[in-house]
């Protein structure tokens, strides 16, 4: 198993690529989020709204940024195990972490951050483990 140095080096291009990607994604959003609590309009809404279907629009919005926060902050957390792994273990990089199975390149090239192999993921969807 393991790759040649050709592959590593393609696939720490394509994480550093994804990485930098969901750094600016996040600081885009933290920008934008600070921009619209700092002028005071949202604390403004969120405390003095008397309509309950803004508010409850508000409340929705805040969530979708929690939720959108929390999936690229995983997806940045995983670009990162990944990178790890790729310095560290070169020679087990890309190996399943449930089957210890090879993931496979082209799986790989296609998402990077990968820790389980095109079988595990399945069953892992199906509720499998």
């Amino acid at each position: 198993m393991g790759f040649s140095k050709d592959e590593l080096r393609r696939l720490e291009e394509l994480l550093l690529k994804d990485r930098e990607r969901t750094v600016r994604k996040l600081s885009r959003f933290a920008a934008e989020f600070m921009d619209t609590a700092g002028d005071g309009a949202w604390m403004e809404r969120s405390t003095f709204t008397l309509h309950a279907a803004e508010q409850g629009t508000d409340t929705m919005e805040r969530e979708k940024a929690f939720l959108f926060t929390n999936e690229e902050g995983r997806r940045l957390a995983a670009i990162d195990a990944a990178l790890r792994k790729l310095y560290r273990e070169p020679d087990t990089f890309g190996q399943c972490e449930r089957c210890g199975g090879a993931i496979g390149f082209a799986r790989l090239e296609a998402l990077p951050h990968t820790t389980l192999c095109i079988s595990c993921q399945t069953l892992q969807e199906a509720g499998g483990g």
